[in-house]
């Protein structure tokens, strides 16, 4: 497989696994109290350590490596990168669960967005007119699927939202200079995951709330999902520029919407279904471009 065909395959798990995540996420309230945003970013942060952890250990003892020493310039950046994920991460659980998960995912999904502007404006990554219209596209169809409807609600949790979709972007952004740097995927995971839960603890603590059994295993399950996303999209990032893949990660959408078919029995309208047919055509449509390979 070329570079980009593996970023396209990387991004589009990623895209499945915090479709994942996003669904258990939302579960959690329902099954027990209500749970805050740090404790759920705790736990979901908790899996992805674990998992980072022993994939990072199995690959440094099978290839006989030592710990990475980094430049001064790819620790900051991974510094940066760790910030802006927890502030993204916890932004979007607030908004998850304060306003309606379709609004919540929309703003989300501003990641792409931003993550070329970022790349455009401090990496020096281009883009092109086909790719730009292909992401516009897919936008489009993000919001015939959502249909948002601001109107009435919290404010501040709609600035939230927003908020974690600039983070994440910016965090994406972070993924493709230290890809540029040559630092290891699973050491990124690794070390981002570690600093979410450090940074969780102290939020968690003032307001920590007992779970039930079945929310423990919600948010194994958000962690499980969040680790396959952070995973995917670490190494998408470091295969491709984001120009070149930022629409596929539209298909969370179209993920999000079919586990909502198959585990609820959620059935979707006509503009959601012109807007799954225009984010996979946008897709599809800078699958076709070869300027970035």
């Amino acid at each position: 497989m070329s570079g980009r065909a593996k970023a396209i395959a990387s991004i589009t798990a990623s895209a499945f696994g915090f479709a994942l995540m996003a669904m258990f996420v939302r579960l959690c309230d329902d099954c027990g109290a209500p749970v805050s945003s740090f404790q759920k970013s705790f736990f979901r942060n908790a899996i992805a350590l674990i998992v980072a952890a022993t994939v990072f250990c199995r690959e440094t003892v099978a290839r006989e490596r030592r710990v990475p020493s980094l430049s001064p310039k790819a620790a900051a950046v991974l510094a940066l990168r760790s910030l802006a994920g927890t502030v993204g991460i916890f932004a979007n659980f607030y908004a998850l669960g304060k306003i309606p998960i379709s609004d919540a995912q929309t703003l989300n999904k501003t990641a792409p967005f931003f993550t070329v502007l970022f790349a455009r404006l401090f990496l020096g990554e281009k883009m092109t007119c086909r790719q730009m219209t292909a992401l516009l596209a897919a936008f489009a169809g993000v919001l015939l699927v959502a249909k948002p409807g601001f109107a009435g609600t919290d404010l501040f949790a709609v600035s939230a939202g927003l908020l974690g979709g600039v983070a994440a972007g910016a965090a994406y952004a972070c993924l493709r200079k230290l890809g540029v740097y040559g630092v290891d995927g699973a050491f990124i995971v690794l070390f981002f995951s570690a600093f979410s839960c450090l940074a969780s603890i102290p939020f968690m603590m003032f307001g920590y709330t007992p779970m039930s059994a079945a929310q423990i295993l919600i948010l194994v399950g958000a962690g499980a999902g969040a680790a396959l996303g952070q995973f995917g999209i670490t190494a998408a990032y470091r295969y491709a520029a984001p120009g070149s893949i930022a629409a596929f990660d539209y298909m969370n959408i179209v993920f999000t919407a079919a586990l909502g078919f198959l585990l609820f029995g959620q059935i979707p309208d006509v503009w959601s279904v012109t807007g799954f047919a225009a984010i996979v055509c946008a897709a599809l449509t800078m699958g076709k471009d070869r300027r970035h390979k």
